[in-house]
């Protein structure tokens, strides 16, 4: 049963947990209608410790009600005999409720077998061995160069590719988050990457962008970690003035309070030290944004990313170095094409 192609087989999806419990994780397309909300939930569980007969009491109360409630939603409007599949934490009484209801109107019904737990740890297992079958070349360069934007120009001219940070929703950097668009949990994130993988052809290359070990707040596995740090490397090299231009794309929040983003950064002190801070200061009170911009890239960024490639990628020592003239749209749909088409010949060069 775990497998997401067997999943897509099913009209719906139920997830029978509480909305906490759905939030944190769940079964890639289902739905959540809980058996129990997350202050009944809570209520029964309380009750349980003292009085277990009188919690499975209302736990059933609260459940036939809110069952009915979500009986009267469209999906069961109709007399179809829909294929469903049901799970909770376990695949125990939650799930049981359901598939009692569902059954006895004339669903076909299934319930996943150990419940959401069973699935997580086909999850964590499945990401575990996924990584050493992939075939990645990966993209590598300083912040600000246009690497996700030669990703999706590589997905555009037809090369499988997986956007980890678009997974995350995070640009990866310390001031990488993406206002209103918080962060999935660690589980969802491992639910979003796995659907991801299973969309790919394994035997085929994908493109990445090399990453660190933490995406924000979320963790890569190990496993796709290490194939990353020993696959094919593109190093991507692009002018400065691109680079701040591409600041201001990815950053306009930071464009309107460039005070803001330098106390954001006031805890790298101890490693850039108090002068190049104090120049941070200086060059947003007075508002000259490039500078700005120019001048993290410069003296914290660039260092510290050479740093982290160095240590961890390459180690197959094959690397193809080239430049970006222009991250123009046109431009990056050319080099491309040219990466699909002819990658194991590029040398260090432009590619204009």
């Amino acid at each position: 049963m775990y497998d997401l192609e067997t999943l897509k087989g099913f009209d719906l999806i139920i997830d029978a947990r509480s909305p906490r419990e759905f939030k944190e994780d769940h079964v890639p397309g289902a739905i959540n209608l809980p058996v129990v909300f997350d202050a009944e939930y809570a209520e029964v569980g309380t009750t349980h410790r003292t009085d277990p007969m009188l919690a499975y009491k209302i736990g059933v109360a609260y459940s036939l009600r809110n069952i009915a409630g979500h009986l009267e939603l469209p999906f069961f409007r109709t007399s179809k005999r829909a294929k469903i599949l049901v799970y909770c934490f376990r695949g125990g009484k939650r799930s049981k409720l359901w598939t009692d209801a569902l059954e006895t109107i004339g669903y076909k019904v299934e319930r996943l077998p150990t419940g959401w737990k069973g699935y997580r740890n086909w999850v964590r297992e499945t990401l575990v061995h996924a990584p050493a079958k992939m075939r990645l070349n990966v993209l590598s360069g300083p912040t600000g160069c246009g690497k996700t934007r030669l990703l999706h120009a590589l997905r555009q001219a037809g090369a499988q590719i997986l956007d980890l940070e678009a997974l995350a929703s995070h640009r990866g950097s310390i001031i990488g988050g993406i206002p209103g668009h918080p962060q999935p949990s660690q589980k969802y994130f491992d639910t979003l990457l796995l659907e991801a993988v299973s969309r790919l052809d394994l035997a085929q290359t994908i493109w990445i962008e090399s990453e660190s070990k933490k995406i924000g707040q979320v963790q890569l596995p190990t496993s796709l970690f290490e194939a990353m740090h020993h696959s094919r490397l593109f190093s991507v090299h692009t002018p400065m003035s691109e680079r701040v231009l591409m600041w201001h794309r990815e950053y306009p929040h930071f464009e309107k309070d460039p005070v803001g983003l330098v106390e954001k950064l006031a805890y790298l002190k101890a490693l850039v030290g108090g002068p190049t801070l104090q120049k941070w200061k200086e060059l947003a009170e007075r508002g000259d944004i490039d500078g700005l911009f120019e001048s993290i890239m410069v003296d914290y960024y660039d260092p510290s990313y050479a740093r982290s490639t160095n240590k961890n990628y390459g180690k197959t020592g094959e690397v193809t170095a080239f430049v970006l003239d222009t991250l123009d749209s046109g431009y990056l749909a050319e080099v491309a094409t040219k990466l699909i088409m002819d990658g194991d010949k590029l040398s260090a060069a432009s590619l204009g």
